[in-house]
């Protein structure tokens, strides 16, 4: 038996297009009789009689609903036919399903932008409000309209066509006043309240001093030597920073050592503007103040004067300055970590520790006269001093006329570095030597307790990267000095006390026996003139 195929059913077919053939089929050839006889084709009126397929008009669909009836008495005695009228009845309720979802769409998508047509509106209006700022025109003018494409998907057709017609007015307006487009800036409104009220004259100069750990005539002077190095010019786009706006915000980074998120709020700026300023002010400081307040004394007067004060204090002569090192956290480094690895803090505090160090000389007062600033926590005493400026200069002949530069048990004792005694078994002499060195040594201590107390972003881990962490470390001690010439102390509250491991080094035998007799020499003429601390004979 042949079997003739039909590509049409495997694909998506109008059923109509299907009966129309069959009823052209029906009307030709009359059919099989059931007994292997032939029927002739039934003529149109009987066919009608009997309940036939009426012909559909193209394009109507009222008469289906007509012939339902019909297709169902028609297709009881016909297998094709009750197939005919399932495929019809199939694409019917597919198409009033396909009609009721595309309308049941249509309204859902009428009430959305019926909701969100208004909140939108106001929610860009407050933006627009919030961001706009007008940097050409001296007079205030209301922000420009919202772009195109914001009205085309938040609002209803009505409303496009108006948003379309106020933008091409105002683009209009805009040709008509000027050949050239209006230059906007998109700036943050930052509260610069706190600021404002701390830089007016009627701030209470206590406060003031509180806040930046200076008066405020200091500040002023600071501001007055930076100001050719850090004033900024004036834009077409904004006003420059002030001076005193760059400096305060500097100062009271390294006075409180609080997150730069913070500061940005104090002084309503951006943070990484801020990090910037401080950046810049002390490499300022460090190009400008540094030489001017860290320096050597530069005339033996000046340098008899601090031995003398160095000698009413522990008793010891020819002593032109105190050494002290001690050490600022930091963050674990990305390169070369076992450098800066702090063995003694970590075993110390039981929590891993990274540093670097900090050594400086002061003199009789406390202020700084030399220091060497970065290197890696491992490091000792001894280690850093060899590594310095100071021990460089030294060498080639700074220290003449018998001047010494006390330090503690972890530096060599050398031609120009005084120690204290660190053996056991001490004679006499020798404690009471020991005793009076620590009042000499006291004087460095007590100014690195000074230096962190004054700046509180030594006494914890910084934001700051290794690579700019000397030049921020130099500016809190060219900071420290001009504080300390200018008497500004430091409260009570703010005091933080420094303790910093000391460790006797490896090759301590670095002196000739002449510079041993000479320590000998002043620890004898100390104890038997009298001069030895009255704790030692107790």
């Amino acid at each position: 038996m042949e079997v003739t195929e039909f590509p049409f059913l495997n694909q998506e077919f109008d059923c109509m297009h299907l009966l129309n053939l069959l009823q052209d089929m029906d009307s030709f050839d009359g059919g099989d009789d059931g007994a292997g006889g032939w029927n002739p084709p039934l003529s149109k009126r009987r066919r009608a009689e009997k309940g036939g397929f009426v012909q559909r008009e193209e394009g109507g669909c009222d008469s289906f609903e007509a012939d339902k009836d019909s297709v169902r008495k028609s297709s009881s005695g016909s297998p094709l036919r009750e197939l005919l009228a399932s495929f019809m009845l199939m694409e019917e309720g597919a198409t009033a399903r396909e009609l009721n979802f595309q309308g049941d769409m249509s309204m859902v998508d009428a009430n959305n932008q019926r909701k969100r047509a208004q909140p939108m509106t106001d929610y860009y209006q407050n933006q627009s409000n919030f961001y706009y700022t007008d940097q050409l025109s001296e007079t205030s003018q209301s922000p420009p309209p919202p772009p195109l494409s914001y009205w085309s998907a938040a609002a209803p057709p009505a409303t496009l066509a108006l948003a379309t017609a106020a933008e091409d007015q105002n683009m209009k307006k805009n040709r008509e006043s000027s050949s050239a487009p209006a230059r906007r800036l998109w700036v943050k409104d930052r509260s610069k309240d706190w600021w404002e009220r701390v830089s007016s004259p009627d701030f209470p100069d206590a406060e003031f001093k509180r806040a930046f750990r200076m008066s405020r005539a200091t500040f002023d002077m600071i501001c007055q030597e930076l100001d050719p190095a850090i004033t900024k010019k004036n834009t077409t786009l904004r006003d420059a920073i002030p001076v005193h706006q760059r400096v305060a915000v500097c100062i009271w980074r390294l006075a409180t050592g609080e997150p730069l998120r913070l500061v940005s709020k104090k002084f309503g700026l951006g943070i990484s503007t801020c990090h910037k300023l401080i950046l810049e002010v002390c490499t300022a400081i460090r190009d400008i103040l540094l030489p001017k307040f860290i320096q050597w004394p530069a005339n033996d007067e000046k340098l008899r004067s601090i031995k003398d004060e160095f000698e009413a204090i522990s008793g010891i002569p020819n002593v032109g300055g105190s050494m002290y090192t001690t050490h600022i956290p930091i963050i674990a480094p990305k390169v070369s970590v076992s450098s800066y690895y702090n063995k003694r803090h970590t075993e110390r505090n039981q929590k891993t520790s990274y540093s670097v160090t900090v050594q400086g000389v002061v003199d009789s007062k406390g202020i700084f006269t030399s220091v060497s600033i970065g290197w890696p926590g491992s490091l000792a005493d001894d280690q850093v001093l060899e590594k310095s400026t100071l021990f460089k200069k030294a060498t080639a002949g700074l220290f003449q006329n018998s001047t010494f530069v006390v330090g503690g048990s972890g530096y060599p004792l050398m031609d120009w570095v005084l120690v204290p005694y660190s053996h056991e078994n001490m004679t006499w002499a020798q404690h009471a030597f020991n005793e009076k060195m620590d009042e000499a040594l006291g004087v460095s201590k007590e100014a690195f307790c000074r230096l962190k107390s004054r700046w509180a972003c030594l006494q914890k881990r910084t934001e700051v990267k290794l690579q700019d962490l000397p030049g921020i470390l130099g500016a809190c001690c060219v900071l420290h000095n001009i504080c300390e010439m200018n008497g500004e102390e430091v409260e009570s509250e703010q005091r933080f006390e420094v303790f910093d491991d000391e460790v006797v080094p490896e090759n301590c035998i670095r002196s000739s026996p002449a510079v041993a007799l000479a320590r000998d020499q002043i620890a004898y003429n100390l104890f038997h003139h009298g001069r030895g601390g009255a704790s030692t004979f107790q």
